[in-house]
């Protein structure tokens, strides 16, 4: 419980300095909270994989004395509905803090007002969310259907971005590239070969983009790639899988160096 306690108070201090726009020293702050909160994250994954081997223990005992009509079976059924609750608490509370992870907050006003002006001069292609400190790309715009290959159209507005990241600004952070689809399954057997599932071509997709950032002088320690599939869209997709364009894109955070 003492874990629970102290993981929440972390989550909420990191909540706090995430909130708004803030100074470099409060980032640096917030890269200090972020070690501690990666380190508490194991502690809670660690006593996460404990408590689920306990449960699968107390499960085989449960299973053994039902057999038998053993009197113990009714407080073996509690001990283990306590163990699956404090199973769902924890798993809520790492992924909370694993969400909070990837969306980082408002950046500092130079580097917001930069990425601005950038999604301003590449409309069709680019938004970009302030609040959340997150550059969105229309994957329709960057990957021919079905492709992980970056657009050659797409390339001087990544490179830009790139300019912007190895500002004196910008390279104070890291960035987290994010693929998502729409839920149009892959069906092609070209593609499929490559691409399994769309989880497969986000995952790709992300991979490429970090390829092309990585060529334009992000250095490597600072990328980092998530795939999402068809699983977070941002609006709904037609009836009958047949998909939603604003769901096919790829997002990059920018958040805190070591997050």
């Amino acid at each position: 419980m003492q874990k629970v306690r102290v993981s929440l108070f972390l989550l909420c201090s990191f909540f706090v300095l995430a909130g708004g726009c803030v100074s470099q020293d409060q980032y640096k702050a917030l890269q200090i909270q972020n070690a501690r909160q990666a380190e508490l994250n194991k502690q809670l994954q660690a006593d996460l994989d404990a408590v689920r081997l306990e449960r699968d223990q107390l499960g085989l005992q449960l299973k053994d004395a039902t057999a038998r009509g053993g009197i113990e079976s009714g407080t073996l059924r509690d001990e283990l509905r306590a163990l699956e609750e404090s199973i769902s608490q924890k798993k809520a509370l790492i992924a909370r803090m694993q969400q909070q992870l990837l969306h980082g907050g408002q950046l500092p006003p130079e580097l917001s007002t930069m990425l601005e002006d950038f999604a301003k001069t590449n409309p069709d292609m680019i938004t970009y969310d302030a609040e959340n400190g997150v550059v969105k790309f229309k994957s329709d715009l960057l990957f021919d259907k079905g492709s992980d290959v970056v657009a050659s159209s797409a390339a001087e507005a990544i490179k830009a971005l790139c300019t912007i990241l190895n500002s004196e600004q910008g390279r104070e952070f890291d960035v987290i590239i994010a693929g998502h689809t729409d839920d149009i399954p892959i069906s092609r057997p070209e593609t499929r070969a490559k691409h399994p599932t769309n989880w497969h071509l986000s995952a790709h997709r992300a991979i490429s983009v970090l390829n092309v950032m990585a060529g334009d002088g992000v250095d490597n320690t600072r990328m980092s790639v998530r795939g999402f599939g068809e699983f977070r869209p941002v609006v709904p997709n037609a009836p009958g899988k047949k998909g939603n364009a604003q769901n096919r894109r790829v997002e990059i955070y920018i958040v805190p160096r070591g997050m």
